[in-house]
C-alpha cells in the first residue's frame, strides 16, 4: 500500500477536508485547523479511529513539514504494535491509565506524609495545648511524644498506626518509665481523637490499649506507685474521719481536691471564696507555675470552716501527713501522693469520668 503519499505544499495549499498520507494516516482540515488521525482495524477486527494530536496547516513550511513528520512517526509506531497484536489505542489508555494511577499514588503518599503522626500530633499541639497551658507545660508534653515514641510509629501516617503496634511501643515505655508510659498514651489519646474528628483516621488506638496497659502494670508496679485501690478509699476514710488533729483534716482536704501536699500546706485565706466553693491556687505555687481553680465539694468547704480563725488553714510540717499514715497502720499500703492524686486519676480513667485531658487538668498536669 503506498505511504507518505503528502507533501508540505499539497498540506499548506489544502482546503477543509481531508487528506490521505497512505497506510491509515490522514489529515482533516476545517477553518485552518487541522488534526492528523491513524485509521486502522484492530486485532479484535474493530474499525478505530485515534487521534494524534492537531497539525500544523498554515504558516511556516518547516513547521508544516516538522508536524508530518511527527505524525508519521506515530503512525510507524501504531503500525508496529498492530504487527504485534496490540491495539494502539487501548495501549495509549493503558498508559495513561498508568500515568493517572502514579500521580494519584504521588498525591496520596504526599497526602499521607502530611498526616503522619508527628504532623498531628504537633498541630494539635500549636492549636490546642500551647493556647490552655503554661509554656513550661506545653513543651513537657510534646517533647515526652518526641523523645520517647521510636520513628516507626512517631513519623507513620496516624491512620496506618495499628492498636497491637502501638501497645507494643507503649508498654515498652511503660516498663522503663510507667508514669511517663501513662501520661503519653493520654496524650496521644487526645491526639487520636482530634484526628478522628478531623477524618485523618479511623480509630483510636491509644484508647484502644489503655485497658491492656492498666493490666501489663500488675501487682509489682502496683505497689510500687503506693496508690491505694480505690475501692479501699471509702473505708480509708471512714477511718481517718476518727482521727483528731489538723494532718487528719489536711489529708482529707488533699483527697478532696487531689492536690499535691506543698499545695495544700501552703495554702493561704486569700486563695478561697468559700462562698462561691471555689479555690484558685496562684501560679508561683504550682508545679507548672500556671494558676489552679478548683472547685470544692461541700464536703472540703466544711473543712475549711472548720478551720476559721487558724492563721493558715493547714499550717503543717512536711511530713504530718505521712506519720498520720504510719498512725493509722497505712503507710506500707499507699503514701500521700498515690492516695490523692494516683488513686483519683485511676478511678477516673477507668470509668472514664472525663476526658483525658480534662482529668490532667483536674491533677493540674
Amino acid at each position: 500500500m503506498p505511504i507518505h503519499l503528502l507533501s508540505t505544499r499539497q498540506i499548506a495549499g489544502a482546503g477543509d477536508g481531508q487528506l490521505a498520507d497512505g497506510e491509515g494516516l490522514t489529515l482533516r482540515i476545517a477553518s485552518d485547523q487541522g488534526r492528523w488521525w491513524f485509521r486502522y482495524t484492530a486485532p479484535g477486527g474493530q474499525r478505530r479511529a485515534m487521534s494524534l494530536g492537531a497539525a500544523i496547516v498554515r504558516g511556516d513550511a518547516k513547521l508544516i513539514d516538522q508536524s508530518l513528520r511527527q505524525a508519521r512517526e506515530i503512525a510507524a509506531e501504531a503500525r508496529g504494535l498492530l504487527a504485534r497484536g496490540h491495539d494502539p489505542l487501548e495501549q495509549r489508555n493503558a498508559g495513561k491509565d498508568q500515568a493517572r494511577k502514579r500521580v494519584e499514588d504521588s498525591k496520596s503518599i504526599r497526602k499521607r506524609d502530611k498526616t503522619t503522626l508527628a504532623r498531628v500530633a504537633r498541630a494539635y499541639h500549636e492549636a490546642v495545648i500551647e493556647q490552655s497551658r503554661t509554656a513550661l507545660h506545653a513543651h513537657h508534653w510534646i517533647t515526652s511524644l518526641e523523645n520517647h515514641l521510636p520513628a516507626s510509629i512517631w513519623h507513620a501516617p496516624i491512620d496506618s498506626i495499628t492498636p497491637p503496634a502501638l501497645l507494643d511501643v507503649m508498654l515498652a515505655i511503660q516498663r522503663k518509665v510507667p508514669e511517663t508510659a501513662r501520661r503519653i498514651r493520654q496524650r496521644l489519646e487526645a491526639v487520636f481523637n482530634d484526628a478522628q474528628l478531623r477524618g485523618q483516621c479511623q480509630g483510636n488506638p491509644a484508647l484502644t490499649i489503655r485497658r491492656s496497659m492498666t493490666e501489663a502494670l500488675g501487682k509489682r508496679h502496683q505497689k510500687s506507685l503506693a496508690a491505694l485501690p480505690f475501692a479501699e478509699v471509702p473505708v480509708f476514710v471512714k477511718a481517718l474521719r476518727q482521727q483528731k488533729g489538723v494532718a487528719a483534716k489536711a489529708l482529707e482536704f488533699a483527697m478532696l481536691t487531689a492536690a499535691r501536699t506543698a499545695e495544700v500546706l501552703g495554702a493561704q485565706w486569700a486563695e478561697f471564696d468559700l462562698d462561691a466553693a471555689l479555690w484558685v491556687v496562684p501560679g508561683h505555687r504550682m508545679k507548672a507555675r500556671e494558676e489552679h481553680a478548683v472547685f470544692l465539694s461541700q464536703r472540703a468547704v466544711e473543712i475549711l470552716r472548720e478551720r476559721r480563725g487558724e492563721p493558715q488553714p493547714f499550717k503543717l510540717s512536711n511530713l504530718a501527713m505521712l506519720m498520720l499514715l504510719r498512725r493509722m497502720d497505712y503507710a506500707n499500703r499507699t503514701t500521700v501522693h498515690g492516695l490523692c492524686r494516683a488513686s483519683f486519676s485511676t478511678r477516673a480513667n477507668e470509668k472514664n469520668a472525663g476526658r483525658p485531658d480534662a482529668i490532667e487538668a483536674c491533677l493540674a498536669h
